[in-house]
């Protein structure tokens, strides 16, 4: 009995695959992912081959037809995926051939697994990118909404977690829109660079038939073929650029996350999350815990190292392809995942924040936030900024002694730290004043959030 290799690349080789290298070697059990899309280029490749009369007319039609049959089983369950076979495409076209014979032998002719597999990520990735882009703005949606009921609700704004101005519920709302909106542009963007075909790029000097790349391009779907054939079927910078996408996005994720588990807690109380979205504790019966933010807040370590994996798996690698972009896929599929189902948990429950306008008034009448609108009061009086800013700090320091908030102090207590003030003072060191006084472009007024709310809507709907 022979142990001659029976790969179908291993005609050089006179004995079998080490059963261990064998299992370490096959991508197949991660790659399959990809069979759609490993189907779709190869439909392309065969009419292409067609095209240009590599193919006869039968042959093309049975291939595209057995095609058909293996989507369908792989769909249904019923492929049997070989861990020998290595990978996706060499399973397909293994179970090609046992369909149409010669024919399915043929399909390969004028590409290599190098730029086949490249062609597969790119096409999965880009309809992911499709995909996340139209949960991302379902997320935007559910931002608008609470910040449209909101537009008026006044709350407390931070520095340094401590209470620094008054600002409006909706206000907060719209700076995670503008997180999100810049994150879809960026997202965009990697589009642009995953949407070039590498098919036709071989294994890395590009194919001595005539191959019509334009072709298979339109066929595809994609902008144009790859200008080179050693950077076609070696990088993955588009998977990274993703990457890179994800982990600025989870940037912001985590943010939004934190804010939510800091107002859902006792200490705050500024806002309620449905039920449906919190669970409980196996041992305290009176906890309602915030998973979902938490999980969110935690998934950001993944999508941060997947894209440290995929930053060190291209570090130094010399042209052309190398066996290290096998590494390339799980990190990829586990962002893609993970953003996916992150962005959709969030824009599932956003919505159905319950806002505590009571508990966000009270925290609004603390910590002195309206301080800031008494220097530039004094400032409109003609007193110097930083002359305004030391007598509101005396001021802040002798209402704390007498347990008074600005706006309960008396004209004459006021008056003691500067005679600039008079008795119009009081408009703006209420929080209603505070809030309604920030009425410049993009500020916190509450008719500023109305008009910024129509425009982001106009811009959702304008943004492709």
């Amino acid at each position: 009995m022979s142990n001659k290799s029976t790969k179908l690349w291993g005609g050089r080789f006179t004995e079998a695959t080490d059963e261990f290298v064998e299992q370490f070697n096959a991508s197949v059990g991660f790659d399959k992912r990809l069979f759609k899309h490993d189907i779709q280029g190869s439909r392309a490749h065969a009419e292409m081959l067609a095209h240009i009369g590599i193919l006869n007319s039968h042959d093309c039609a049975e291939i595209l037809k057995a095609l058909d049959t293996i989507e369908a089983e792989i769909v249904a369950g019923d492929f049997e995926w070989k861990t020998e076979l290595e990978d996706v495409h060499m399973n397909i076209e293994a179970r090609l051939t046992e369909l149409v014979g010669d024919a399915g032998k043929r399909i390969h002719t004028g590409r290599s697994r190098n730029d086949q597999v490249a062609t597969d990520v790119r096409l999965y990735l880009r309809d992911a990118i499709d995909d996340i882009d139209q949960r991302l703005e379902a997320l935007q949606n559910a931002i608008l909404k609470i910040a449209e009921q909101e537009s008026a609700t006044i709350m407390p704004g931070f520095t340094h977690l401590q209470v620094a101005q008054v600002i409006t519920f909706g206000h907060h709302m719209l700076a995670w829109f503008e997180m999100i909106s810049r994150d879809r542009i960026r997202l965009q963007q990697c589009r642009v660079s995953t949407n070039v075909m590498p098919l036709g790029a071989a294994a890395l000097a590009g194919s001595s038939f005539a191959l019509d790349r334009d072709f298979v391009a339109k066929k595809l779907n994609f902008a144009t073929p790859s200008h080179n054939s050693l950077d076609a079927v070696s990088d993955r910078d588009f998977a990274i650029e993703f990457c890179s996408f994800g982990a600025i996005l989870f940037a912001h994720m985590s943010r939004i996350a934190e804010e939510l588990v800091l107002w859902t807690s006792t200490q705050f109380n500024f806002i309620d999350l449905p039920d449906r979205f919190c669970t409980g504790s196996s041992i305290m019966p009176q906890k309602k815990n915030p998973d979902v933010p938490e999980l969110v807040r935690g998934k950001t370590a993944r999508v941060y190292a997947n894209l440290f994996a995929l930053l060190t798996l291209m570090k130094s690698q010399p042209l052309a392809y190398n066996k290290d972009n096998q590494e390339d896929k799980e990190p990829l599929f586990d962002t893609v995942d993970t953003v996916h189902d992150c962005v959709v948990a969030f824009a599932n429950m956003i919505p159905h924040i319950k806002v505590n306008k009571e508990v966000l008034m009270q925290a609004a009448q603390q910590g002195y936030a309206t301080a800031t609108d008494l220097a530039d009061y004094l400032v409109k009086k003609k007193v110097p900024f930083r002359d305004a800013h030391e007598v509101v700090g005396m001021t802040v320091q002798y209402a704390i002694q007498q347990n008074k908030k600005l706006d309960e102090l008396a004209l004459h207590e006021l008056q003691k730290f500067s005679p600039s003030i008079s008795e119009d003072v009081f408009k703006i060191l209420s929080v209603e004043g505070s809030v309604a006084s920030k009425n410049t472009y993009g500020g916190t007024s509450p008719a500023q959030v109305t008009k910024q709310i129509k425009l982001a809507k106009q811009r959702l709907a304008e943004f492709k």
